[in-house]
């Protein structure tokens, strides 16, 4: 699928990320009095809203047509101690023909591995439009000091990763310690370099609705180029509610500051009609701009073999046997 070109983003001026907003991070104060001041969250109206649109019926060419833009936004992700580079070049192959029978279908958006193994990813989507993510900064609990998290981006970086997927600080963000956590992403950001930086909240463990919703503001503020959901290691990840209360985020700072950020729900999305259901959200709440593989991304595995068993049912009317996919 082709991507739209990039929004602009927040400049930069000694590391410290620029924009209409920036007043508000020049000191803990401003920045508490910020995020406490934004709108609470009604939780009861959220759900009923997010499980609404779970209700829109897609059918026919629309279907087909979701199925394939679902595809083209995966993330194939491999995050195990096990990880072989066998497995890493299996997964790289996948990503850039999912369905090596068919060359109509789009290659993944990405595959996402840990930092040892970005060389060998980078190696195996070589030539193709498939990005090579990494986590970093201590994924899954981000307990590490800031020089060890800057340490594990840089040589993700350095390996060639186009993309960092880090992880906040979710103990001193639940301290209400909000400085520490935006400078951490503000250095992460520096060390970045030219990679897009996707900044993980881990929602299961932030409680509320009304801290998901600061915390996608914070991360936005610090220069954050995708807010996500999860790591995927913890009992509670995306949800069609939280992915609809980070989309409004995105879409109220666009219109605040004029720079866009992606969305990218990770973790427990397994179904294309799952997959379907948060396109119906993106569409309705941030608009047709995330469409697109540059501002909408699922961190999944498993749903990419359901993706590719319902374009083949669509295309020929029947399911294929189990060995029609590979098996991650």
């Amino acid at each position: 699928m082709p991507t739209t070109a990039p929004s602009p983003t927040a400049k930069s001026v000694g590391g410290t990320p620029t924009h209409a907003l920036g007043e508000v991070t020049a000191s803990d104060s401003t920045l508490r009095r910020f995020l406490h001041g934004l709108p609470g969250v009604d939780a009861v109206g959220l759900e009923a809203r997010a499980a609404s649109l779970g209700t829109r019926s897609i059918k026919t060419t629309a279907k087909a047509y979701a199925i394939d833009l679902a595809i083209s936004m995966v993330d194939l992700t491999t995050l195990e101690g096990a990880d072989t580079p066998g497995k890493v070049r299996a997964l790289g192959a996948k990503a850039v023909r999912p369905d090596p029978t068919d060359r109509t279908s789009p290659s993944t958006a990405a595959v996402c591995v840990y930092p040892d193994m970005v060389a060998t990813a980078k190696e195996a989507v070589a030539g193709s439009s498939v990005k090579v993510a990494s986590v970093a900064t201590a994924f899954p609990a981000g307990r590490a000091a800031l020089a060890v998290k800057l340490a594990d981006v840089r040589d993700a970086v350095a390996a060639g990763a186009d993309e960092i997927d880090m992880v906040i600080d979710r103990g001193a963000f639940l301290a209400g310690h909000y400085m520490k956590v935006y400078d951490e992403i503000v250095a992460v950001k520096e060390a970045s370099g030219a990679a897009r930086l996707k900044v993980i909240f881990e929602t299961g463990e932030l409680s509320t609705y009304d801290n998901i919703r600061r915390a996608s503001w914070l991360g936005m503020l610090a220069g954050a180029d995708f807010i996500k959901t999860s790591t995927g290691k913890v009992a509670v990840n995306a949800t069609p509610a939280n992915t609809l209360l980070m989309l409004e985020a995105v879409r109220d700072f666009r219109a605040q500051t004029g720079i866009q950020v992606g969305v990218k729900p990770a973790g427990g999305i397994r179904t294309s009609k799952d997959a379907v259901k948060f396109l119906v959200i993106v569409n309705e709440t941030a608009g047709e701009d995330w469409l697109d593989n540059h501002w909408f991304r699922f961190g999944a595995s498993s749903l990419l073999n359901d993706l590719l068993m319902q374009r083949q049912k669509l295309a020929t009317g029947r399911y294929s046997g189990p060995d029609y996919v590979t098996v991650d």
